[in-house]
């Protein structure tokens, strides 16, 4: 990777006897890979230098990254790196525009104000709630695998089942009606874009989600429902959260829980498809099937680069590097997850594997909420497509397989299978 000077903003503070200097700043484009290859540049990190500095293709200035497990743990789950401080900042990042408000939701805030938020979208992420949810998701599925099957082979399992699937059970989780869903996709695809002309779509997708959800909202407050939308819309009714904190949340559970899970759901069976022994594995052990949606989520790579930074309140030492206050830091869970310290065989997709939990979610505070339901959907759709298509296959070879370009999230575009 290219190195870059530090910036000039800030001459770099001497450095302490016994500790190493700071590393040098290297520039990382973070470019589309192949399939679910592992980015080669964190691999390197993770052998030569888990704790280093970069700059990423937008803003300004550079930021920590950290790759290792317990270092990535230590960072999301310490108050003194701080999601708050981010806001109003211009700093190195992989896009242009934020997907969220950075002045309300859960993405932008610590605690306490983050406790109280989380506390409130914590009510319709229940297990509970998708113990009632999982019947009508797994109907969903038979209906979309019924209709897969009638079209006949060789399908796309992208445009029959991992495309619809997670929006209709978004649909039905947030309250949304379906003659209103039809153009979210391309918003929240588009939310999540980078690359060329990134920042127009996110701006205008980021106007008609917010205009969609505010009328939604807005709607509940009238017709009250047991849906994430009437949870939001009566705790901004008693003054509990206000409006756009309500809008925020509900942006973020809306991209999260569609596009998110469309493209990670597709990598698992993709990964699945070109692991025919663990495949044939689950079709002999079905109840095998939540430990196998635990190892996917470790070993799939769910995103492109790193997500949202932390902000250093004080100066902190990670992996014997000093970071100072008000320097940013991000923390790249992908890498985590391949960390040969803690996952023997990181590389292999393992269903025996034992040990630690994955950070596919995250860790600490900001621990995605929606988990549960991702688990669930994982399971319902892999499941569904065992027992209605035990002989399924890729229809092309593997290498064929087109995975979307300049995304934030990784996956396939289209999943060519026969049976």
């Amino acid at each position: 990777m290219p190195l870059d000077p530090a910036p000039p903003d800030r001459a770099p503070a001497p450095t302490p006897p016994g500790r190493a200097a700071a590393p040098p700043v290297r520039f990382w484009p973070v470019e589309d890979l192949p399939g679910l290859h592992p980015d080669p540049f964190l691999d390197e990190l993770l052998r030569e230098e888990p704790v280093t500095r970069i700059r990423l293709p937008y803003g300004e200035g550079h930021a920590w990254l950290v790759t290792r497990y317990e270092d990535v743990r230590f960072v999301t789950s310490d108050p003194r790196f701080s999601r708050e401080r981010v806001v109003g900042r211009d700093v190195t990042s992989m896009r242009p525009v934020p997907v969220a408000s950075q002045t309300a939701g859960l993405q932008y805030i610590d605690p306490p104000r983050h406790t109280r938020l989380r506390r409130v979208v914590a009510r319709a992420f229940t297990g509970r709630s998708m113990q009632r949810m999982r019947p009508l998701a797994e109907r969903r599925a038979a209906e979309l695998l019924d209709g897969m099957r009638r079209a006949g082979p060789p399908a796309d399992l992208v445009e029959h089942l991992h495309g619809p699937f997670p929006l209709a059970v978004l649909r039905d989780f947030l309250g949304a009606d379906e003659k209103d869903w039809q153009g979210w996709t391309e918003a929240g695809e588009a939310l999540l874009s980078a690359g060329a002309g990134a920042e127009e779509r996110a701006r205008e997708a980021a106007r008609v989600t917010r205009a969609r959800l505010t009328e939604l909202l807005r709607r509940r407050r009238t017709e009250p429902r047991d849906d994430l939308a009437g949870v939001l819309a009566q705790a901004a009714a008693t003054g509990e959260i206000t409006d756009d904190e309500a809008l925020s949340l509900a942006i973020a559970v809306q991209v999260s829980g569609g596009h998110a899970v469309r493209s990670n759901s597709g990598s698992m069976m993709y990964a699945l498809l070109t692991h025919p022994e663990q495949l044939d594995r689950l079709r002999r052990e079905p109840e095998l099937l939540p430990r196998a949606v635990e190892e996917l989520f470790r070993y799939v790579p769910h995103r492109n680069g790193v997500g949202i930074p932390r902000i250093a309140t004080e100066d902190v030492e990670v992996g014997g590097r000093l970071i100072r206050a008000g320097d940013v830091v991000y923390n790249a869970y992908v890498a985590a997850n391949r960390d040969p310290a803690v996952f023997s065989d990181p590389d292999a997709l393992d269903f025996d594997r034992d040990g630690p939990a994955h950070v596919a979610f995250g860790h600490g505070p900001h621990h995605c909420l929606a988990a549960v339901m991702a688990r669930m959907e994982a399971e319902v759709m892999i499941g569904s497509v065992l027992a209605r298509f035990p002989g399924i296959r890729l229809a092309v070879p593997p290498q064929k397989v087109q995975f979307q370009r300049r995304g934030l999230i990784r996956g396939p575009r289209t999943l060519p299978v026969t049976w």
